[in-house]
């Protein structure tokens, strides 16, 4: 045996021969080696804080890697001064900590704690110049604490299992850890991720917590806002296919609204142009001054995003059909479709325990509305499940006839360049006969998304419940659809 193979034993041997059992995360041990970490790693090492690393090393200090063999404390600081840190303008290395990787022992003497010893993953990262952040590898460790004077200081450190990662292999996104740590870093509670693969939902799987110490279950009702607009779309479509309802009738003859009633355009009202948001009317009639409703231009001559037109259509269709909104849902989507965690109202059959509160930016939790009430634009509950197979009757036209879902998936309205509205839905023009139809959800403490790609029968779901949860949409977008993922960020953001 090599005197380096016996010095690694020797460490391993006496780490663990003097090591009481893992405390829980709940013990202030815990506490105080995690936060140990955090100066060393997120404050020091991450930002090439020279000062702040060599103040928490302990003198001596021996570092064991792998690849590279010992250090002492003087060669530790010269490689990480002329190395990482040469050139911090440019280039940039940082660890991240791969979230409940970590397990911490106490050592004690004669009854009294002098040491601690913390075992755990982690990963680097690497950003050159102006280029995106990249997942370069990952390792395992072992730090030894010790105690000095009443502070804590790493005395000995052990990098080994050390693995290069690329583009082209396993990433972060392919780690239910990783992932976990990646949330973390972003402050997003709860992420909701459906995979959609071949016309098929074949992966879903819920992050993080369901509310601060409560792990998030597979099955977690998510407030998804604005994606509460295609349910209603297909109810009426349902209908339409069904012969029961007409895509290009005049809405008056079931509804009008009284704010609007001496306005002559109300004439001009469908459940096309209701679909496609071509109403003419705001987003929300409370947004206006006098808080009524109005058009700000005549219905069907271009395309302004409108909450009050799906409630409008709702009124339509409950007056002629004498049932309210949940109940058509319930008969003409849920129920074929099996989505028995879906509802646009609060009942007695709402497990609130299930619920994601959301969260802002902050991270301070918003009050959870219970809705009574109907909206056919906003506030749908449901779960990565019931919405991913409800995706997947989209792409498949179930329940439609070819007619209603060739209307459904045309360009009705451009909305920019390469970007239009179909029946309920936005389609991204990808070139090459490809295309996405797509929808989107943004309310206080909810930012959910969710495409699908009929042409080659992909799609994914994003839900999370957060403000700011749309800063985890780019990266997942592109790495589970790859490059229609890439055309689809392009269109968004030229």
């Amino acid at each position: 045996m090599t005197k380096y193979a016996q010095c690694i034993l020797f460490l391993f041997t006496t780490f663990f021969s003097n090591a009481h059992a893992q405390i829980e995360r709940t013990n202030s041990l815990y506490g105080t080696i995690m936060s140990r970490d955090s100066l060393f790693f997120s404050v020091g090492f991450n930002t090439c804080n020279v000062g702040q690393v060599e103040n928490l090393l302990s003198d001596p200090f021996e570092f064991y890697h792998d690849k590279d063999g010992i250090s002492d404390k003087k060669k530790f600081m010269a490689d990480f001064k002329n190395g990482l840190c040469k050139a911090p303008d440019t280039y940039r290395a940082k660890r991240i900590l791969v979230d409940k990787s970590t397990e911490i022992y106490p050592m004690y003497k004669e009854g009294k704690l002098y040491a601690a010893i913390q075992n755990g993953d982690h990963l680097f990262y690497e950003k050159e110049n102006n280029n995106p952040e990249k997942l370069v590898g990952s390792a395992k460790f072992t730090n030894f604490w010790f105690l000095e004077n009443g502070d804590w200081k790493m005395a000995k450190s052990l990098s080994f299992n050390h693995e290069a990662k690329h583009d082209n292999q396993e990433t972060a996104l392919d780690n239910d850890k990783e992932i976990e740590s990646w949330l973390k870093e972003n402050k997003i509670l709860t992420l909701g991720l459906g995979i959609i693969k071949n016309g098929e939902l074949q992966q879903v799987k819920v992050f993080g917590d369901i509310k601060k110490g409560v792990s998030a279950p597979y099955n977690t009702y998510f407030n998804v806002a604005s994606l509460t607009k295609p349910i209603t779309a297909m109810v009426a479509l349902r209908l339409i296919s069904q012969g029961k309802w007409k895509l290009d009738e005049p809405l008056d003859q079931y509804w009008t609204d009284p704010d609007i009633l001496n306005d002559p355009r109300h004439k001009k009202l469908t459940t096309r142009i209701v679909l496609t948001h071509q109403t003419g009317f705001p987003n929300w009639r409370w947004m206006n001054n006098d808080k009524k409703l109005n058009f700000q231009f005549d219905p069907g001559t271009k395309y302004q995003y409108s909450g009050e037109g799906f409630e409008y259509l709702r009124k339509a269709l409950e007056k002629k059909f004498r049932k309210p909104l949940e109940q058509l849902a319930r008969e003409l989507v849920f129920q074929p479709l099996s989505m028995n965690d879906t509802g646009y109202t609060w009942n007695q059959n709402t497990d609130e325990s299930r619920f994601a509160i959301g969260y802002n930016k902050e991270g301070k939790p918003y009050p959870t509305e219970k809705i009574k009430r109907a909206n056919a634009a906003d506030d749908l509950h449901t779960t990565i499940e019931d919405y991913g197979n409800f995706m997947v009757s989209i792409m498949k036209g179930k329940n439609l006839t070819a007619e209603v879902f060739h209307e459904m998936t045309t360009k009705q309205v451009k909305t920019k360049n390469d970007k239009y509205f179909g029946l309920g839905f936005e389609i991204y023009d990808l070139g090459n006969d490809d295309y996405a139809l797509s929808h989107g959800g943004s309310d206080l403490g909810t930012q959910c998304i969710a495409f699908i790609l009929p042409k080659s029968g992909n799609g994914i779901l994003i839900f999370t419940n957060a403000d700011d949860g749309y800063k985890v949409f780019e990266k997942l977008l592109v790495h589970y659809l790859s490059e229609q993922g890439k055309k689809i960020i392009e269109i968004e953001t030229k």
